[in-house]
């Protein structure tokens, strides 16, 4: 078991007098369970059900939220006394609707007691329309381990902390961009990391991966409505690695019959289960960044390294120095994508979006853009130099205000004041990060992104 940051988002929550019922979502295998293990010995005492298990039968058995609290106590050898920080992890909680239901009254009849229920489905509720009660419980995700607990893991907390306090000294810099190609590589799924840091041997990891996807299309059957949509699923399933990182068309993907209707509403029910992202654009280059959901959508699917092996593409990964070489530039555009939703989580946000320029026969398209406060940041990932960043510039000449932009790169990070091509001639600052700093973007903003910001 290696740290996961989000344990510190667990300890705020605990320390909040205003706490509620705490739901961990994430997808299988991303690590829920081990994580709330780990902090269950942070109390006093920690009760652990797993609803998959005959633990369920408890929820059945009593309708009064106390009569199952002091069972719970008295099968686990807990004292109930309301000094004593007591967490109950519930477990697969979609396995049972009544527990679901149940967890209000946690809330308004037990709020000294810590709750926290997670699942590897909880998505399937909606087929048995259920849902969490509004208001009463609170939520986080666990994506899969970002680059800063890969190095943390695998160099230590010196290494971690160069990145917090954006502080990679020049000397560094080339060892930083090779651990970030390697974790590019193994993706973050924990498994696949603990068993590469042992072994430091990339074919160790295939069976995993393997066993990774059967068992996501064991889940089609639990949650889909009907015997045709775990069809639909499992061809989504089968198809979409192929297609990641890439703009797609419901109609037909993947190849096959289906119709537009089917393949949206199952990628919906995969994006729910955190298999997938659909990531749309917007096409104004100033606030509020809203999307343009008539367009195409860009997929992103859960896990780089899963990508990488069913796409198979890790040899080519092995034979490339450089990330933006390695298959046409989508390896690494998939991997900054999968560090940015680290960043958009700490803000609380839940869509991510690229750019696109709102004029028939225009193709300028920039990667991504984040919003902050009033301003819209275009970010490209792309190598080379400034007169390559057209789609960039197109967003520039089409803006109000000065711009601050994103370039990332294999390079070192360096800011700069510059212009347009002629005739436009714009001004704009440029930030030139280099990969492993993407999950810090939000503190590199802080410091590089106003016009006053370079000493």
């Amino acid at each position: 078991m290696f740290a996961r940051n989000l344990i510190h988002q667990l300890r705020q929550w605990k320390e909040n007098p205003r706490r509620k019922p705490l739901v961990l979502r994430g997808a299988r295998q991303v690590g829920k369970t081990t994580l709330v293990k780990e902090f269950g010995k942070e109390f006093d005492s920690f009760i652990s059900l797993n609803l998959e298990k005959e633990d369920s039968e408890i929820f059945r058995r009593f309708s009064n939220v106390n009569d199952v609290w002091q069972y719970l106590c008295l099968k686990n050898h807990v004292v109930q006394d309301k000094s004593r920080a007591i967490l109950l992890f519930i477990d697969e909680i979609q396995e049972e609707p009544k527990a679901v239901a149940m967890l209000r009254y946690f809330y308004e009849d037990l709020s000294w007691v810590y709750v926290i229920a997670a699942g590897s489905r909880l998505h399937s509720l909606m087929k048995q329309h259920v849902s969490f009660p509004v208001g009463r419980v609170e939520y986080m995700t666990l994506r899969p381990c970002s680059f800063l607990e890969f190095i943390e893991a695998k160099e230590g907390g010196q290494w971690a902390d160069m990145l917090r306090d954006i502080a990679v000294p020049d000397f560094m810099h080339e060892e930083m961009i090779s651990a970030f190609n390697t974790y590019a590589l193994v993706g973050g799924m924990p498994e696949a990391v603990s068993e590469y840091l042992d072994h430091q041997d990339i074919e160790r990891l295939s069976p995993i991966f393997s066993s990774l996807l059967k068992g996501y299309n064991e889940d089609a059957e639990k949650f889909a409505k009907n015997f045709e949509q775990v069809r639909v699923l499992r061809h989504i399933l089968g198809a979409a690695w192929l297609s990641a990182a890439e703009t797609i068309t419901f109609s037909g993907f993947g190849n096959s019959n289906y119709t537009s209707t089917q393949i949206h509403d199952g990628m919906d029910l995969l994006e729910r289960a955190y298999l997938l992202s659909l990531d749309y654009p917007v096409t104004s280059t100033s606030a509020p960044a809203l999307p343009a959901t008539r367009r195409s959508p860009k997929l992103i699917m859960v896990d780089t390294g899963l990508t990488n092996f069913l796409a198979g593409i890790q040899l080519e990964y092995l034979q490339n120095k450089e990330l933006l070489d390695t298959w046409r530039g989508r390896a690494a555009e998939h991997i900054v994508a999968q560090e940015l939703r680290v960043v958009l989580d700490r803000h609380y946000r839940e869509q991510q979006y690229f750019w696109i320029r709102d004029k028939k026969g225009s193709t300028a398209e920039v990667d991504f853009v984040w919003q902050e406060g009033t301003d819209i940041i275009p970010i490209e990932v792309k190598a080379g130099t400034n007169s390559h960043l057209r789609s960039l510039h197109t967003f520039v000449n089409n803006s109000d205000g000065h711009v601050v932009a994103v370039r990332i790169w294999s390079g070192p990070l360096s800011i700069q004041d510059i212009e347009t091509p002629a005739p436009d001639k714009k001004p704009f600052r440029l930030i030139n990060l280099p990969f492993y700093y993407v999950g810090q973007l939000d503190k590199v903003l802080v410091e590089y992104g106003s016009k006053n910001s370079i000493g």
